[in-house]
């Protein structure tokens, strides 16, 4: 492609992201249609939202599975939509109160909980939706899956209110956060884009020492995602190290220790 093609399609899209249009392909388009047909997907949109989705896309062709592609060993799928993230997603997005009853592990039940939504998150290991909020009674920052919760109502709060509750859910969760600094050895310089994606749901920034022809990549992570850290740092084997963090230092030396004692002779 043409430097003057580069330009070109650059004022292409930047026009459409001006007037809120969205550019698809036939290839997204047809994924799409397939998805619609999951069962899922009637408790994922409102009658009205799948219905319209369906006749924009009835000119479209369907996509072809022929049987070429199998899955051999797959585990059973769940659905990865939950009912409640309807009636939670007006909720964040007005920033309402709520009035929440849920499940504990140990099976305890709490009432009418009053709290503030801050955020949804999906884990990819487990398939499963959990709600970040706060809870105004105990004046603590929560985490609760979706299926522990048993209903949700809305109580009103004021702008103000609301936003003295972002700024208290800020501070909490910047006071939990971690850093650690993951040195790329040399060699595998080429595969800077492949640990790069390795890390991508954290915050980050990569610093060239030019000197040692070395990238370090700066990590800044939530306390309890420390192990998940480690996990994608002990999947990318010998081609980094960690340099600065001690809680990251300290368990990968307890890893390595622990491996090393399976091969030791009795």
């Amino acid at each position: 492609m043409s430097l003057f093609e580069k330009i070109f399609n650059y004022q292409i899209v930047s026009r459409l992201d001006e007037s809120g249009a969205f550019a698809t392909t036939s290839q997204e388009r047809a994924w799409l249609q397939s998805m619609l047909a999951d069962a899922a997907a009637a408790e994922a949109f409102t009658p009205s939202s799948l219905d319209k989705l369906r006749l924009m896309l009835a000119d479209d062709e369907l996509l072809e599975v022929d049987g070429s592609l199998k899955e051999k060993a797959g585990s059973s799928a769940s659905s990865v939509y939950h009912p409640l993230l309807r009636v939670l997603r007006p909720l964040l997005r007005s920033r309402s109160g709520i009035s929440m009853s849920y499940r504990l592990h140990n099976g305890r039940m709490h009432e009418r909980m009053p709290g503030f939504p801050y955020k949804l998150e999906f884990s990819m290991v487990k398939k499963e939706w959990s709600l970040l909020w706060y809870n105004r009674r105990h004046r603590a920052l929560m985490s609760t899956k979706l299926s522990n919760i048993i209903t949700v109502t809305t109580e009103e709060l004021s702008p103000q209110e609301a936003e003295k509750f972002i700024q208290r859910i800020l501070g909490i969760l910047e006071s939990r956060k971690e850093q650690g600094i993951i040195e790329i050895i040399p060699i595998y310089n080429a595969e800077m884009s492949r640990i790069l994606y390795a890390f991508s749901c954290f915050e980050k920034e990569v610093e060239y020492v030019q000197k040692i022809d070395t990238y370090r990549i700066t990590l800044t992570f939530q306390a309890d995602e420390c192990e998940y850290v480690l996990s994608k740092i002990r999947f990318l084997g010998k081609r980094v190290k960690v340099v600065q963090g001690d809680r990251l230092i300290s368990r990968m030396k307890e890893t390595i220790t622990k491996a090393l004692a399976r091969y030791e002779e009795e």
